[in-house]
């Protein structure tokens, strides 16, 4: 019997993510779209999203955002980047990371990990887990 709550959560989960019919948008002022990320000794932390974003899709992106800006102010090589993937001036960065879905991925050059399951399993309510783990991967990074 929990299996079958934790499977039909996910389904909904995933379903309430890729709706396409909703007329919710993100707001493009928070999306960046042309940003210069080929510098090797920044380290970068993306999160990769479509238009459509559930509760926990936004807790993510919006946790992640505060935990780099909060820890790494002063720090000119560390970058909080929030990536909409259906938006095609980010194809490449998209390609590059082979995302196919929502995704947190911390990198510096060719050093990176992906921490999307980790970062869904606690964005809402263990959100102080998520922002323990991407200053882990940062600092390995630095």
């Amino acid at each position: 019997m929990k299996h079958l709550i934790i499977l039909s959560l996910a389904v909904l989960s995933l379903t309430a993510c890729g709706n396409r019919n909703s007329k919710k948008t993100v707001d493009s002022a928070v999306t960046e779209t042309t940003v210069q990320t080929s510098d090797p000794s920044t380290v970068y932390v993306y999160y990769f999203h479509g238009k459509q974003r559930c509760k926990t899709c936004i807790a993510v992106g919006n946790v992640s955002e505060k935990a780099v800006k909060d820890m790494y102010a002063d720090n000119p090589n560390v970058k909080f980047i929030e990536v909409q993937t259906d938006d095609e001036a980010n194809a490449a960065l998209v390609e590059k990371y082979e995302v196919t879905w929502n995704a947190l991925i911390v990198a510096k050059g060719s050093d990176n990990i992906e921490i999307t399951k980790q970062a869904f399993a606690s964005a809402v309510n263990n959100p102080e887990n998520l922002t323990d783990l991407i200053k882990t991967e940062v600092d390995k990074r630095l």
